[in-house]
């Protein structure tokens, strides 16, 4: 195989950029150890959380019970790690897909084989990702000096993807014992990669986001986008070497597939848009769902938020979901920054039949109050917004993968300057605000929606507009797309 850290879509890597990638991979080498001659015997198991919803298997890399066989003719891996919530969101949406088609998922998580080599690589990047965001939302210098620079322009640099080429090469053995004619979908591009470079025969490379950076580039995969401008910028490697213009991705590389959403989600559009607008319309309290992820970034954000809708929800004019994902901390540190939150809140804690009944409820039910929500198992703390998505008015969100899916959203402030452009893509086609960059703009969008309908209807209306252009389909295509890689080359 090709050293893919030498040279990326014809484009030559410098001496000196390829010699720090080699140093990369040795550095993790004698860390963690080169596991490549060691067994990984891959089995099959029921996936206990969203099996049932989405259809999901797990593969496992164990010597434990389970089946050893695959479905080599409708199977389809969802490759993805645990970094953050977005990634794994995507992956559900993949999942849903898969299934709605009659497909059968695999949920293959690289960061959860605790005693492999790839997991080891995978948790030691993201806990320093991790450690950079908390820092960042703790320090205006940290966050302008290093932070925004390093997601906006170092994650864009072709340098960047040829040390992580080099690094995904030992991710790579836990693929050892998966049936290589295996359709796969990464939904972050280390599973790609280390697909790739495993000997796996049909790569779909799922890109998050709407800036183009050299981080997400897979060489040998499908690559799929959800923008066209993402697609323009992808086709000729924009900026990815500073000024310099490079050699274009071929064709038949890159693909524009529409934003990423869970089948549940885009079958019932119509019928979520038009109960927002008849709430709406007989004056029932205004939904509002906060999403707090990561390490609970931003709380001093979603702290004003509440302060600013406790009175309102008193007086029986909106309504608040509150998903602190699997950060219970989180939840007690609003209680104690806002005291009369406790009043007013219906926990729903740990209890996952509960969360399904409350959510399925909503969408016909009158809801007051707030209602808040943690779970420890990350299926169930991320798939819980997905849940309450449906039945809300406006998902208050920071604008990174949530800025694809279609639901009224009002954007926060940004953690990475890459994740400001979901935003305008949503502003553009008309399903999300602008990016409020501070409280005060904040604030005053939430006025906007709870005193006027303007807002919320335009949004509803060209979600609706929205979905019938194809807009939403994107995991469907992605789908189709890493099927018909086996079925067109057989």
């Amino acid at each position: 195989m090709q050293d893919k850290s030498k040279l990326i879509f014809g484009n030559e890597i410098s001496d000196r950029d390829y010699r720090k990638a080699v140093r990369s991979r040795e550095k993790f080498a004698r860390r963690f150890g080169d596991d490549t001659d060691r067994p990984h015997p891959a089995v099959v198991v029921e996936n206990p959380h969203i099996g049932s919803l989405l259809g999901v298997q797990d593969i496992r890399i164990q010597k434990a019970p389970g089946d050893s066989s695959f479905d080599t003719e409708k199977g389809v891996i969802v490759g993805n790690i645990r970094m953050g919530f977005g990634h794994y969101r995507i992956s559900m949406a993949m999942a849903s897909a898969a299934h709605a088609l009659g497909y059968q998922p695999y949920w293959m998580d690289l960061n959860s084989y605790a005693d492999t080599t790839c997991t080891k690589v995978i948790g030691a990047q993201n806990d320093l990702y991790s450690l950079g965001s908390r820092i960042s939302q703790k320090s205006r210098l940290f966050n302008r000096l290093v932070w925004e620079p390093m997601n906006y322009e170092g994650f864009r640099k072709l340098s960047y993807n040829a040390s992580d080429q080099k690094n995904a090469e030992l991710m790579a053995p836990v693929f050892q014992n998966v049936p290589k004619d295996l359709p796969v979908i990464g939904t972050h591009v280390w599973p790609a990669q280390a697909a790739i470079h495993a000997g796996m025969q049909y790569v779909v490379n799922a890109i998050p986001d709407n800036w183009p950076m050299a981080l997400h580039l897979a060489e040998g995969s499908v690559h799929t986008v959800q923008t066209h401008y993402a697609y323009q910028g992808y086709r000729i490697l924009n900026g990815m070497a500073g000024n310099r213009v490079l050699r274009p991705m071929p064709e038949n590389s890159l693909l524009y597939t529409g934003h990423y959403v869970d089948d549940e989600l885009v079958r019932n559009i119509e019928a979520d848009c038009q109960a927002r607008l008849q709430r709406k319309i007989r004056g029932r309290p205004m939904r509002f769902l906060l999403t707090i992820g990561g390490a609970g970034a931003q709380k001093e954000i979603f702290a004003a938020i509440i302060q600013y809708l406790l009175p309102v929800i008193e007086a029986g004019k909106a309504a608040l979901y509150v998903n602190v994902g699997d950060y219970r901390s989180v939840w007690d540190d609003l209680l104690r920054q806002i005291p009369a939150l406790a009043d007013l809140s219906t926990e729903h804690f740990e209890d996952w039949a509960e969360t399904q009944f409350f959510a399925a409820g909503a969408l016909t039910d009158d809801v007051t109050g707030v209602h808040a929500f943690y779970h420890g198992n990350i299926f169930q703390a991320v798939y819980a917004t997905n849940l309450l998505m449906r039945s809300c008015d406006v998902l208050v969100t920071k604008p990174s993968e949530l800025a694809f899916y279609p639901v009224p959203k009002l954007f926060i402030r940004r953690i990475g300057g890459h994740e400001q452009w979901g935003a305008v893509h949503s502003a553009e086609i008309g399903d999300g605000t602008l990016e409020c960059r501070d409280i005060p703009h904040t604030l005053q969008m939430l006025e906007l929606f709870l005193q006027e309908s303007t807002e919320l209807a335009d949004m509803c209306v060209n979600i609706v507009r929205n979905k019938a252009s194809g807009i939403y389909d994107g995991a469907y295509k992605v789908v189709q797309t890493a099927m018909d890689l086996k079925n067109h080359q057989k």
